[in-house]
């Protein structure tokens, strides 16, 4: 497949995602940015929602980590199940019953001011990382393919990016997100289908008795891991930071939150979690059955191309057509953006709503230009934070480095929301940034020593150990305060 090809093809891609942002952005305001105007259909925003949870970082990462950690990452995906239970009965009905636009204004209600600026801002630490790790790995593998050969700069092809995403993402934010990442969410899954069946037929598999029977005997289909405690990969550890990973990184992340914030009611809402999760489960096991199919054929046709790079290299340079280089380019495109549109306006959302007050401290005239500011504002920082991991990460799978972070900045966010939620006590609101700071410090020390002098590896276990150390420092603290406080949580 050549570069003329692929960048046809990207171009055609965002002018229907432009046409889209335009149509549906019609008579927007800060409200249709931030909220969509309530009027998402719950079945939309459940497959979109696909989409944004799986980014490029599961399209490519997820099939290439198979190699080193077989299916493990099935045992995370478990814990997923039980984590959007928990947003579905819990979380969602305390959204909708205090009628939220930023879920960090509940922390505000909650402690006080200075807990709403705590959480908003780990969330958007985390998610300005988070961010920039799947827009990195996409923007390499379209540097590798295609600009490179151009002699285009990285932090060009980064920059054109991030520029495409403000381009359809200014005028209506949330609602045309909605809608784009169905799109893109179809475009996504298309892409593995295809890939199964180009490399299945490279690999003589007839049928899907035959492909999940190569699957199923292969040394890389083992999913479930009891022999090692101490292993990161031991199922326990696994399986419970998968229920807390979808609690922080959906049910308290601003980013996924929105989109069923969108919804038009609570029980919209919950269907679509509920949905959604049945569909998202088995996506990740095609993932994965991908990720044994590719390793198969790259031992038996290629002499390197691994890990985050398989995917790529088979589809785009193994001489198997455009068929296959074609959808997969559009796969990888779509689930860059997916995710990557999204965060740039849960980003935006949350810095108006929760740092600058828009609603409370500017009148409605300058409240729409703050917020083009700081959506231009975040658009610069993900391309400032993209380049420099250039010069940062050059190795090992990122989804393990994505997840890995995503414990020590989510962790935080875990231990207020579990704080304020199971418990009535109160907290002087101001001691809660000292102690949200210095819970991944002390998380780090601690796993730090535990790998040293007993080999155990908490892996993305960190997460609960984590947000448990910001448990334990709220409970010290509410001893100085004798007040309680009552959050209604019961559904609207």
């Amino acid at each position: 497949m050549t570069s003329t090809q692929i960048l046809i093809t990207i171009a055609c891609y965002f002018a229907v995602l432009v046409a889209i942002s335009f149509i549906v952005g019609r008579k927007s305001d800060n409200a249709t940015f931030f909220r969509g105007n309530r009027s998402s259909p719950w079945f939309i925003v459940a497959f979109g929602m696909i989409g944004a949870s799986l980014s490029g970082v599961t399209f490519i990462s997820v099939p290439g980590a198979v190699e080193e950690g077989a299916m493990n990452y099935f045992q995370v995906v478990l814990g997923y199940v039980v984590g959007y239970l928990v947003i579905g009965t819990v979380l969602l009905p305390l959204y909708y019953k205090m009628n939220l636009t930023s879920i960090y204004s509940y922390l505000n209600d909650r402690y006080g001011s200075a807990a709403q600026f705590t959480g908003s801002s780990f969330f958007i630490l985390s998610r300005v990382v988070g961010a920039s790790f799947r827009l990195y790995l996409v923007a390499g593998v379209l540097q590798e393919f295609v600009f490179e050969s151009m002699g285009v700069e990285f932090w060009q092809t980064v920059t054109l990016t991030v520029i495409l995403i403000w381009l359809y993402t200014f005028k209506s934010g949330i609602k045309t997100i909605v809608w784009t990442d169905t799109l893109q969410t179809l475009f996504m899954l298309i892409a593995v289908g295809v890939g199964i069946y180009y490399i299945s037929d490279s690999l003589n598999l007839n049928g899907i008795g035959e492909i999940t029977g190569f699957i199923a005997d292969s040394d890389l289909s083992q999913i479930f891991f009891f022999d090692d405690w101490k292993s990161g990969q031991h199922f326990v550890k696994q399986f419970l930071s998968g229920a807390f990973i979808a609690i922080v990184m959906t049910g308290l992340d601003q980013d996924m939150m929105q989109k069923n914030l969108t919804c038009r009611s609570l029980k919209d809402a919950q269907k679509n979690m509920f949905w959604f999760t049945i569909v998202l489960t088995f996506v990740n096991l095609l993932f994965l059955g991908l990720g044994v199919l590719l390793t198969a054929f790259a031992k038996a046709e290629l002499t390197g191309g691994y890990k985050d790079s398989l995917f790529a290299c088979i589809s785009v340079q193994s001489g198997m057509g455009i068929g296959i280089g074609l959808v997969f380019i559009l796969g990888l495109v779509a689930a860059a953006y997916s995710s990557a549109d999204s965060a740039l306006t849960s980003l935006t959302t949350s810095f108006s709503v929760d740092i600058l007050r828009l609603e409370k401290n500017y009148d409605k005239k300058k409240q729409s230009w703050m917020r083009k500011l700081v959506h231009v504002a975040f658009s610069i920082l993900l391309i400032l934070v993209i380049v420099s991991f250039e010069y940062i990460i050059k190795d090992a799978s990122v989804i393990t480095k994505l997840f890995v972070f995503a414990g020590y900045t989510y962790g935080p966010l875990l231990g207020l929301f579990g704080f304020g939620i199971l418990t009535k006590l109160q907290v002087n609101h101001k001691l809660i940034p000292f102690i949200a700071i210095a819970s991944p410090f002390i998380a780090y020390a601690l796993s730090t020593a535990a790998d040293y002098y007993f080999g155990f590896e908490f892996g993305f276990f960190i997460l609960l150990l984590n947000g448990f150390i910001t448990f334990l420092g709220l409970l010290i603290a509410s001893a100085f305060s004798n007040q309680k406080v009552s959050i209604d949580v019961s559904p609207a």
